[in-house]
């Protein structure tokens, strides 16, 4: 299914190299997932196309600007919170992110860069965004 219409929201994975940025949520009890390590991304707001939530989110979460054509993959999945209405899935890989450039915005409690491997086994990560990063990592070509 790809269907940029009608979606929920979007969610980043931000590599450089072998390791990604990751969020951690807020401990609020009334959020899903508090507490858990995340990625960058959430609801979509007006008529936002995929590629302009997940950006936004970026600048709004860690004060990162992206563009576009720094989305190298994307995939659409059906959302695990109410298995109703889907949310996308991108990866940027940025060699050369200068992660000092990063600050928390006012979403989550810290953020960290990870190995992708270790994020992957983490038992205190948001289980569809471990699942997701492994669809991509199973397709990434490495040059």
């Amino acid at each position: 299914m790809q269907d940029t219409e009608a979606f929920h929201g979007a969610k980043l994975a931000l590599l450089t190299g072998d390791r990604l940025v990751s969020i951690l949520r807020d401990p609020d009890p009334e959020i899903p997932y508090p507490d858990m390590w995340d990625l960058p991304g959430g609801g979509r707001e007006g008529t936002e196309s995929p590629e302009a939530c997940v950006l936004r989110e970026l600048k709004e979460e860690l004060s990162l600007s992206l563009s576009e054509a720094d989305l190298l993959w994307k995939r659409q999945y059906i959302s695990d919170l109410d298995g109703d209405s889907t949310t996308w899935f991108f990866v940027a890989e940025l060699p050369d992110l200068d992660i000092n450039r990063i600050r928390l915005g006012d979403e989550g409690q810290a953020w960290r860069m990870w190995d992708v491997a270790r994020f992957l086994r983490m038992s205190n990560v948001v289980p569809m965004m471990q699942d997701r990063l492994a669809d991509y990592m199973t397709e990434r070509v490495v040059a």
